[in-house]
């Protein structure tokens, strides 16, 4: 695909007006933990038509994940269309009109403006080089074997979305993941897809790796609890919490997610390929260094920023749209076009769009809807003679509920609507259930649950966006051959580790060991010569090294 070249009259004033419309918005609105979400729009639905408001609700929402799932549309006109809709319906339905202002409290600024800045970033980081000098160092680690650097690339993809974001990530590796498939004659899509799954995983292990647990961090804080639910502030949760307890469940995942992608990949992601490292590292080498020293320091204090969130509480849309701002002005202060033509302005797009329509349905009661009926579910759960029958049916209804809707709705509103029901279910004497086995149900559902579909999770979005861009459009079914079933495979193994550990009192400590030493023994075995555990029909096809 051909990129649109963007005049001096028309990519800088639109960029620049952005930016500092999502600074504006983030001024006026600073304690948003989620972006816009509702926080300055209070809507009431008339008495009498709340149901009918929830069955039209969905039924926008199938219509436009029916566009999206046959493409009948691109899906930013989809969304756009969409959020129009809701907005319309949402008029009819409530006591007061909406305004346009109001309608754009909806949309997640801090989403927004967190991607602006980091492609922004990513854009002037381009033209150093940098990406294809990575990606030529990526392909020596592997040995010319495709396996073993999609092992590599997922790998890293899911240590650093645990303590970056996955979004982040995603937007770090995917031009390095694209030019390496080009310069390896492969096909880039399976690979960046088995890159996203892993940044979904990844980034549920961390309080800061996923928006869902930042919600779940910021409201279940023994700040905020003792606040709103003040008989619930001993049991709070911290930083540490979310890696002792989410962490253990996300090691479990990764040999089983690795197998199922590598069956569901086994011609795209196999063979070898032979290639000259040294002709490599001329051809690809580092086009700029003096850009790349400056953009690269710019770059390394947005990272520490970002680490650092837990310690300043600085919002990381801040960080990177100051990061963004700082970059243009070391690098490209006079010459502002080359970097701004790399930014998504579709992905932007679409996130906005969604954003209206799911706040919209939000409004409108279908995530109220969706949450009241797992409470009234497992209060019909019997408890049992210790009550473990009870906590295990409400763990798995959570984490399946969870899964399956943060898949097909922003699990943003999702998690932020989830919570106050998860602490009612805590608050209630006659369930006898605790807060934190429910909270960290509620995590594994809504991030792994992200990897379902191709509108999932943001990372999804924003790696389909720069493929597209590339000349690489990833369709909805084709994320989602290999998504849902990761998805479906994924949380049924932490639905085991949470039985195990919060029903049946399992330590997580020796579940911690046990996946270690699983992952540990299945680096050992591939690293066999001449061995393929998984396909050993592809052993002697595999040695046969393919060459340009």
């Amino acid at each position: 695909m051909q990129r649109v070249k963007l005049g001096l009259g028309s990519a800088k004033p639109i960029a620049l007006t952005l930016l500092m419309g999502c600074m504006g918005l983030l001024f006026l609105n600073p304690s948003s933990a989620s972006g816009g979400g509702g926080a300055l729009l209070s809507v009431h639905i008339r008495s009498g038509v709340e149901t009918q408001a929830v069955i039209v609700g969905l039924g926008i929402l199938f219509a436009v994940y029916a566009m999206i799932v046959f493409e009948w549309v691109h899906r930013t006109l989809a969304a756009g269309i969409g959020g129009l809709v809701a907005v319309f319906a949402l008029q009819l339905y409530s006591v007061d009109p909406i305004s346009l202002p109001q309608v754009a409290t909806m949309v997640d600024w801090n989403t927004i403006g967190l991607l602006l800045g980091m492609m922004i970033m990513v854009g002037v980081l381009s033209r150093t080089g940098v990406f294809e000098w990575l990606a030529v160092k990526a392909f020596a680690m592997s040995k010319g074997n495709v396996w073993g650097l999609t092992v590599i690339l997922c790998t890293v993809t899911a240590v650093l979305s645990a303590f970056l974001d996955n979004v982040t990530t995603m937007l770090l590796l995917t031009p390095v993941t694209i030019q390496l498939a080009r310069v390896l004659d492969i096909k880039p899509i399976p690979l960046l897809i088995a890159e996203v799954m892993f940044s979904n995983i990844g980034g549920t292990a961390t309080l800061i790796g996923d928006p869902p647990n930042i919600i779940i961090g910021n409201q279940m804080s023994e700040a905020s609890l003792a606040t709103n639910y003040p008989e619930l502030a001993s049991q709070a949760v911290g930083f540490n919490d979310f890696i002792i307890n989410l962490a253990p469940g996300v090691l479990l995942t990764v040999v089983p997610t690795f197998m199922l992608l590598r069956w569901l990949y086994r011609e795209e992601l196999g063979g070898w390929r032979d290639r000259d490292i040294k002709d490599l590292e001329e051809q690809y080498a580092i086009k700029d260094f003096s850009l790349l020293k400056r953009s690269g320091a710019v770059l390394g204090l947005v990272i520490i920023g970002f680490f650092s969130h837990a310690i300043t509480h600085i919002n990381v849309t801040w960080i990177a749209l100051g990061g963004a701002t700082l970059m243009l002005l070391v690098t490209s202060r006079h010459e502002l076009e080359d970097a701004l033509e790399q930014v998504e302005w579709t992905t932007l797009l679409f996130f906005a769009g969604l954003f209206v329509l799911v706040h919209s349905l939000d409004y409108m009661g279908v995530i109220s809807f969706i949450g009241d009926k797992v409470a009234s579910t497992i209060a019909m759960i019997p408890s049992g003679d210790d009550g473990t029958l009870r906590l295990a049916g409400a763990l798995i209804l959570i984490l399946w509920v969870s899964a399956i809707v943060s898949a097909f709705i922003d699990n943003i509103p999702y998690t932020a609507t989830m919570v106050p029901v998860i602490a009612s279910l805590a608050l209630d004497a006659d369930l006898g259930l605790e807060l934190g086995p429910l909270v960290w149900a509620l995590a594994f559902g809504a991030c792994l649950g992200g990897n379902g579909t191709l509108i999932g999770a943001s990372a999804n979005v924003v790696t389909a966006g720069l493929s597209e861009e590339a000349g690489y459009p990833i369709s909805f079914n084709e994320f989602f051959i290999a998504g849902f079933p990761v998805m479906i495979l994924t949380t049924a193994i932490v639905t085991i580790y949470v039985i195990l550990v919060y029903v049946m009192e399992f330590e997580i400590w020796m579940i911690l060991i046990a996946s270690i030493i699983m992952i540990a023994a299945e680096i050992m075995w591939e690293r066999r010569p001449g061995v393929n555990r998984w396909f050993p029909d592809e052993d002697l096809a595999n040695s046969d090294i393919e060459s340009e």
